[in-house]
């Protein structure tokens, strides 16, 4: 599993929606670039998200993780997010469309489960 950067890539189950990352650590980072930390990417805009039409729903923000914090790994306390995050969107149908990494930002730095 890898650590994830704010240069980290998270899409909707549509792949084109990109959910936007704000790093909300400045103490750790990797080659330059912020690790993410819970509750990254809790509570994010979604752009771009191309499931529309009458009735539907896109994905315009994520919902809480179902998993992908480290279990091991923390930074002041809070828990780092790892390759395996994922959780669902706001998108129709209703408790369905998960965000996933598509690209965790670095290659650099795992954790070993």
């Amino acid at each position: 599993m890898q650590l994830l950067t704010e240069d980290a890539l998270i899409t909707c189950g549509h792949l084109a929606g990109r959910v936007e990352i704000a790093p909300t650590q400045e103490l750790v980072s990797i080659g330059s670039r912020r690790i993410l930390v819970e509750k990254n990417p809790e509570g994010r805009v979604i752009q771009g998200c191309p499931n529309i039409g009458p009735a539907i729903k896109p994905c315009r923000a994520t919902l809480l993780v179902h998993e992908g914090y480290s279990s091991l790994l923390r930074i002041q306390g809070r828990r780092i997010c790892v390759s395996t995050l994922w959780g669902l969107t706001d998108g129709t149908p209703p408790g369905t469309v998960r965000y996933e990494v598509r690209d965790p930002g670095q290659t650099l730095v795992s954790e070993r489960p």
